[in-house]
């Protein structure tokens, strides 16, 4: 049933410093100013950042945060303590959590103080169940959406919250897709989709899935704090000394849906070159989709040339948001977009990962625009030389090698990568530690790959995004990266793959050039260039300091 405490509506209320132990209300309109904000450190970067582009009047869907200083103490959460702000959710978009005729679907992500991507947990589409998605249907028209909604709640439900293993899911789509895209899916097979994740929740974790939508929610908040613990989150801030305090926050916002059919769809992206520095966005975008399936590397997304084509009003103005973001945070960001029937909203903004070349030259950038002074530009652009801002190509002769072009793939972090094939952390560890250098090839990008990414000197993989967590991981470790690579195809019994018609087995070697998107067999010949230009207006910049 819906949330029943009073709160005052939510377009138009100031975001203020809340009391010490009730989650900050976040929606657009006539908001606060980001200096009466919270500090970051208690609610977040994701929280942050949300309210200060809704403080700007950007579409961003109404949401709350539960601040880092929970992260302890979660079990201790009851759901009285976030009522008040979720009826303010409700009144905002005129439907209620558990409302059988007109139901509100939330979802629940994480929020650290300094940005970890893909290091924890989220839950999407909670607050439907065999109770309220026939309302949902009704309010929507749209049956496919409602049981596509239901289908990916029960899944990330089962896997983040009950610790069901993915590969059961996607087994129970590969036998009723049969090699389809899930996208093409009709609602009735989606029905029955979600019918049979229904009965692997219940199988793998000896419990139903939950069907009361306040339990879904308390259960996904509680998880979503728990994976603050998660390995790979461990494994990040030890591998970029982060402290283990004082946690994440947790943002729940109502749901917009790129899932939705029409001109619907999910996009990642950074406003400008996160690898060259390029004054130009850089999109992956898919339709009829939601922002996991972007982000998360399991799907290859591409760029916003369809978006630009189909909908060209939604681009022009998507355009003009990432203008207002960059002058507004003063730095090339990292966002993240759904449409929804033809309606854009904002969720997410950040400073982006970049590679020491997009670094000094997206600050020389900024300078030369006046969004940034000279002390900024020189501030951002220490340490770096030409040494540090050289480069590998492939030699434009290739000699001392055969040059075999095995495949084509997205390039998502420039530079060339000569080493071993492995497939697995294992392979990777044990052959980095004897020496070698390894190329790491997988099926999808994926950040539980991090440890083996970090003894690896490059990244390919079959599916994926450009943006996907991975790919922005890899970057920010200076590694080169490629996905989306169609002709790749992993044998991970046999340890074999296949490009094409070539077969290789693991622990020969091939190379990636991450600047043309090829896979070539072997080790091709490299030089290290350092960028003439860019060095030329670095000591300009520096001359006049």
């Amino acid at each position: 049933m819906a949330c029943a405490s009073a709160c005052c509506s939510a377009w138009g209320a100031r975001v203020a410093e809340p009391a010490v132990d009730a989650p900050l209300l976040i929606a657009c309109g006539d908001v606060a100013a980001a200096a009466d904000l919270p500090p970051q450190a208690r609610i977040g970067a994701k929280a942050h950042n949300l309210a200060r582009m809704a403080a700007l009047g950007l579409p961003v869907p109404p949401a709350f945060v539960i601040g880092s200083h929970w992260c302890e103490r979660a079990h201790a959460l009851q759901p009285d303590f976030w009522c008040g702000a979720l009826r303010a959710i409700e009144q905002v978009t005129g439907r209620g959590f558990g409302d059988r005729r007109h139901p509100l679907l939330l979802s629940v992500r994480s929020g650290a103080a300094v940005s970890m991507p893909g290091m924890m947990e989220t839950v999407l589409d909670i607050g439907l169940s065999e109770l309220t998605l026939p309302g949902f249907v009704r309010v929507t028209g749209n049956p496919q959406l409602a049981w596509d909604a239901y289908r990916r709640l029960v899944a990330g439900f089962g896997e983040v919250v009950l610790g069901v293993d993915r590969g059961h899911f996607e087994r129970d789509l590969q036998g009723l897709a049969t090699g389809r895209d899930e996208r093409e899916l009709d609602f009735a097979e989606l029905r029955q989709l979600t019918r049979l994740h229904l009965a692997s929740v219940l199988r793998e974790s000896g419990r139903p899935f939950p069907q009361d939508p306040g339990e879904q929610l308390r259960a996904a908040i509680a998880a979503v704090f728990g994976s603050w613990q998660a390995d790979k989150a461990l494994a990040y801030r030890r591998l970029h000394g982060l402290p283990d305090q004082p946690g994440t926050a947790v943002t729940v916002q109502a749901m917009v849906f790129g899932n939705a059919g029409g001109t619907s769809g999910a996009g990642v992206g950074f406003t400008r070159h996160p690898s060259t520095g390029a004054p130009e966005p850089w999109v992956d975008f898919l339709f009829k989709a939601q922002g996991e399936d972007v982000v998360s590397g399991r799907r290859t997304a591409q760029g916003h040339a369809q978006l630009a084509a189909v909908a060209p009003a939604i681009w022009d103005e998507l355009r003009q948001h990432l203008h207002r973001l960059e002058q507004a945070f003063g730095d090339m960001q990292d966002f993240e977009f759904t449409v929804e029937n033809g309606k854009l909203w904002l969720l997410q903004t950040r400073a982006g990962k970049r590679t020491p070349q997009a670094r000094a030259r997206i600050a020389l950038d900024l300078l030369d625009e006046g969004v940034i002074d000279a002390p900024q530009a020189l501030l951002r652009t220490v340490g770096l030389d030409a040494a540090t801002l050289a480069i590998d190509r492939i030699a434009t002769d290739g000699a001392g090698a055969e040059v075999v072009v095995l495949a084509t793939a997205a390039s998502a972090a420039h530079g060339v990568a000569c080493g071993e094939i492995a497939l697995d952390e294992a392979r990777a560890r044990a052959r980095h530690a004897a020496g070698a250098p390894v190329v790491l090839l997988r099926q999808d990008a994926e950040t539980r790959d991090l440890v083996a990414l970090e003894c690896a000197l490059g990244l390919l993989t079959a599916r994926g995004a450009r943006t996907s967590h991975a790919a922005v991981v890899a970057r920010q470790m200076g590694k080169v990266c490629l996905v989306g690579c169609d002709e790749l195809a992993i044998d991970l019994g046999r340890r074999r793959v296949r490009f094409g018609s070539v077969e290789m087995g693991e622990g020969e070697p091939v190379t990636l050039d991450g600047h043309r998107g090829v896979v070539y067999r072997g080790a091709v010949r490299t030089v290290r260039e350092a960028p003439a230009e860019l060095l030329q207006r670095l000591a300009a910049l520096r001359a006049r300091a």
